[in-house]
């Protein structure tokens, strides 16, 4: 059995695939978050004289999938929202591997570089 040949159309089909998918289903996450969300609290008036930003109950990763299994609306929009910004660091990893497939190291280094800003950027301590 051979290997699939790993030509740059089959790799930019399967990242537009990745991309694709992953907004779709980060939308449909949000979705049913903001649904779920509504039907809880869509009865409250909204008061915009003081504002409330994100509890510290929904700051970390453990709490948000916490209360998302626990079908909390919030927590489920904010994890929807955590899938939305996976979806490019996936995109930049699987071309990270691809290139690797392709033998063409120098975009292997480089593709890696960005991905390690990526990654500072979103948990380092700047």
């Amino acid at each position: 059995m051979t290997a699939p040949n790993w030509d740059d159309l089959r790799i930019e089909v399967i990242i537009g695939t990745l991309l694709r998918t992953g907004v779709i289903l980060a939308a449909s996450v949000v979705t049913i978050g903001a649904v779920i969300y509504l039907l809880h609290h869509g009865h409250e008036a909204a008061n915009y004289t003081v504002f409330h930003g994100e509890p510290e109950a929904l700051m970390g990763l453990r709490a948000i999938l916490h209360g998302a299994l626990h079908g909390s609306g919030r927590a489920i929009i904010q994890f929807g929202l955590l899938l939305l910004i996976a979806t490019p660091l996936a995109r930049v990893a699987f071309s990270a591997a691809a290139f690797a497939l392709e033998r063409d190291y120098l975009y292997v280094v480089i593709t890696l570089i960005v991905l390690a800003i990526l990654l500072y950027s979103l948990f380092g301590l700047g």
